[in-house]
């Protein structure tokens, strides 16, 4: 500062730097609120289901198909999303998915039948799929290496949030016995981020892949303010663009590509294979056979909402400290101990009391460990290891796995627990847990701090995946 109050050179650019971290965020956010419809539609079922059974006498397999056709949507989205992210680029494709989200709401809302309420479900899905491809490709892409993993992690917090909305609505019409407001509320989040996203920048990595670099250029200063980072980062993305190949054709000629498309097709498969949306379908069924009845279960699973969003706030202050493969396993562990105390909640031996605090305890560990750990760093995890020339490709496939996950996730419990009983299903899923922490030590890589250039660069060289950040090559034939 000089003796006239000026600002000086530096603390100009200091000022200029903290502005555009600011509309990085800001941008980020508004991406991040599509989180919030998937969070909606995920939470909606859970209470609504009950009163749609009753009204439409619906058999187990019915149910299972209503929670399982937004998933099948969700898939069948995904590689529309794909297509729409690289051709029309990821801010039209985002609005596209608020539009259809809206759509869907209404038609569920308005549907005369089970058939009806199906379809709207499945346009719902298409909405969330296109979403859940778009948002989290979109913050990676826009956010600087030291922010990205609480950025993209902001987007599963707003899915947390909209989860505990969704069941806040559902226990407050629950005293009205109706199911349509359920899903003719969660229209009004689409409507404002369809107003929002009219307002995000383009992706620079978007931009320069269709070659403008001066509106990639001026979009990076926004994000980033004026400097030479600028600069160095246009050149970093000019460098990844000349690379060889894109999508299938990089997928055939590149072993190295292959092995992100799989470990994103791993970690998206773990995610949903955690039993996760299991507990948020069926929680107020969960907390039913726990010994809570009518309002109480619904008011119980708002509590389990809870639990979601402020184990979230957890991850987004820890996952650009702490690393994503510490969070990922120390999680995994929380979720299989709490998946295993659901499982020994119905044993015979347990007293009425006790297995009523240890089926409302097991659920609470499992959603607060998911939360902390798989909820969040796979979704950073999965933007951040394909590389630029074929990233709508490995995202593709590894968000339409988790997809496909969980329709058969949601599909098959209730089928599950009729051939295994409550507690056999549990424990599948607690053993399956134990399984994922080996998986995860073997195969993930720790990318806390580094440019998606750099993870880039060291994936498409060979590196190990577990080395990756070490800058240690890989020994031939090493994964």
């Amino acid at each position: 500062m000089t003796l006239y109050g000026e600002i000086d050179a530096a603390d100009a650019g200091r000022v200029r730097a903290a502005a555009a971290r600011g509309r990085a965020g800001l941008a980020s956010g508004l991406a991040a609120v599509a989180g919030l419809m998937f969070g909606l539609d995920i939470g909606v079922i859970s209470g609504a289901l009950g009163p749609i059974a009753r009204q439409y006498h619906a058999s187990h397999l019915q149910q299972e198909w209503i929670v399982a056709a937004m998933m099948l949507g969700a898939a069948l989205g995904v590689p529309v999303a794909a297509r729409l992210s690289f051709g029309w680029g990821r801010k039209r494709t985002l609005l596209t998915g608020a539009a259809l989200f809206v759509a869907g709401s209404l038609s569920c809302a308005l549907a005369g039948s089970l058939a009806g309420l199906v379809a709207g479900r499945v346009v719902m899905g298409l909405a969330v799929g296109i979403s859940t491809f778009t948002a989290p490709l979109y913050i990676a892409e826009i956010a600087d290496s030291g922010h990205r993993g609480a950025m993209v992690s902001i987007y599963q917090l707003m899915i947390t949030i909209g989860i505990m909305a969704a069941f806040v609505s559902n226990a407050l019409f629950s005293y009205f016995d109706t199911w349509r407001w359920m899903f003719g509320i969660t229209a009004f989040p689409g409507i404002v981020f369809l107003i929002g996203v009219a307002f995000l920048p383009a992706s620079p990595r978007w931009l320069m892949m269709h070659g403008q670099r001066e509106a990639a250029r001026r979009a990076l200063e926004e994000l980033r303010g004026q400097g030479r980072s600028v600069a160095r980062e246009l050149r970093e993305i000019d460098a990844r663009l000349h690379a060889r190949g894109s999508g299938w054709a990089l997928l055939r000629a590149d072993r190295n590509f292959r092995r992100t498309v799989l470990l994103g097709v791993m970690l998206q498969a773990v995610q949903q294979f955690t039993g996760m949306n299991v507990v948020m379908y069926y929680a107020p069924r969960i907390l039913g056979l726990a010994g809570l009845v009518d309002h109480a279960r619904l008011w119980g699973t708002v509590s389990v909402g809870a639990v979601n969003v402020a184990a979230t706030f957890l991850a987004i202050g820890l996952v650009d400290r702490w690393g994503r493969r510490p969070m990922l396993i120390c999680g995994l562990v929380v979720m299989s101990i709490g998946m295993a105390l659901l499982g020994y909640s119905p044993s015979a031996e347990v007293r009425e009391v006790t297995a009523r605090v240890l089926a409302v305890g097991g659920l609470a560990c499992f959603v607060a460990g998911f939360a902390f750990s798989a909820g969040p760093v796979i979704w950073v995890l999965c933007a951040e290891i394909q590389p630029l020339r074929g990233r709508e490709f490995g995202v593709a496939c590894s968000t339409v796995t988790n997809w496909v996950a969980n329709m058969i996730v949601g599909a098959s419990f209730l089928t599950l627990t009729d051939r295994l009983g409550l507690s056999g299903a549990f424990w599948l899923y607690a053993g399956l847990n134990a399984l994922f922490v080996l998986l995860v030590a073997r195969f993930v890589p720790e990318t806390r701090g580094l440019t998606l250039e750099r993870i880039e660069r060291e994936l498409t060289a060979g590196v190990r995946l577990r080395d990756v950040g070490r800058a240690t090559p890989a020994a031939p034939g090493g994964i």
